[in-house]
């Protein structure tokens, strides 16, 4: 593990390993959020993704995030990890954790947090189809 906030991943998330990083003495509340692949999007059935980033960008633009959510809520510390390279189904794709001294914060920040990265971080994912084709996505 490293001591980025926000990383890339091409090894699955270990989340017992991310979580200790929030620890805080004065932290009341943990909240975090998982994102696996499922099999369907859209009506079609998927078979697998692929996930691929602009690296240099988004570990600074990831890092921005966190520290807006640092300023906007009142939180203690918060981590997200977002998966590159081939997922299977059930495989988690993004952990988002977040301490503070009390649950609303928490919860609100956790959720700006995969918002925000979902909107400006320059991750695309392809879907690979049970059908045999593929298509790129990227948030709007």
């Amino acid at each position: 593990m490293t001591d980025r906030r926000f990383r890339l991943s091409d090894a699955p998330i270990d989340v017992a390993a991310e979580r200790p990083a929030l620890d805080h003495a004065a932290a009341g509340a943990y909240a975090s959020f998982e994102g696996w692949v499922r099999d369907h999007n859209d009506g079609r059935a998927v078979h697998r993704l692929d996930y691929q980033a602009y690296a240099a960008l988004a570990l600074v633009e990831g890092e921005a995030i966190l520290e807006e959510a640092r300023a906007r809520f009142r939180i203690r510390e918060a981590r997200c990890v977002h998966r590159v390279g081939t997922l299977a189904i059930g495989d988690l794709a993004v952990w988002v954790g977040v301490s503070a001294d009390h649950r609303g914060a928490a919860f609100d920040a956790c959720r700006w947090i995969l918002d925000e990265v979902k909107r400006r971080v320059p991750i695309w994912k392809n879907e690979h189809y049970a059908d045999g084709e593929s298509g790129w996505l990227h948030p709007t």
